[in-house]
């Protein structure tokens, strides 16, 4: 059939064909959309990290300088990770001042929680289980691994 200059539209063949290509470029673009968000999720799982392992550190630093007491059995690190959050009275200090080393608990952007693995001194450096005396280190309780082959746990 033939068309007419006042007739607008497509044809089926016209329709398919359009499908068509635009059914490839999301085919493509899929895994590319998948990746991003794998590279974001890995980005902020070194920032929160980071951040926490920074505070472990301020807070051995205050403890190791006397302008925080020290308990016995904690080799200077924090009891728990809220500590970090609510703070530490100072010592020698009338007032009752406090020491605040984080704003807040970094969320982990695999498990989408404020729960963290613990490591002490104590325990050993791939131990999955948290001894309780202190806590020394952090990582990540995802069992997903990384594109090089290596557990965002091991990071």
């Amino acid at each position: 059939m033939r068309r007419r200059r006042n007739q607008l539209g497509l044809t089926l063949v016209e329709l398919i064909v359009a499908f068509t290509i635009m059914t490839l470029l999301t085919a493509l673009a899929l895994p590319l959309a998948r990746f991003k968000v794998r590279r974001e999720k890995e980005r902020e799982l070194r920032y929160a990290l980071t951040d926490i392992r920074k505070a472990i550190d301020k807070y051995k630093d205050a403890c190791d300088g006397n302008k925080i007491p020290q308990k016995m059995g904690t080799d200077c690190y924090p009891e728990t990770l809220e500590q970090l959050v609510e703070g530490v009275k100072m010592a020698n200090d009338a007032n009752g001042k406090k020491i605040k080393f984080l704003r807040r608990l970094p969320r982990d952007p695999f498990t989408r929680s404020t729960e963290w693995g613990m490591r002490s001194t104590q325990d050993d450096p791939t131990s999955t289980g948290w001894g309780g005396q202190n806590i020394f280190d952090v990582y990540t309780k995802s069992m997903e691994k990384a594109p090089d082959g290596t557990l965002y746990s091991e990071w």
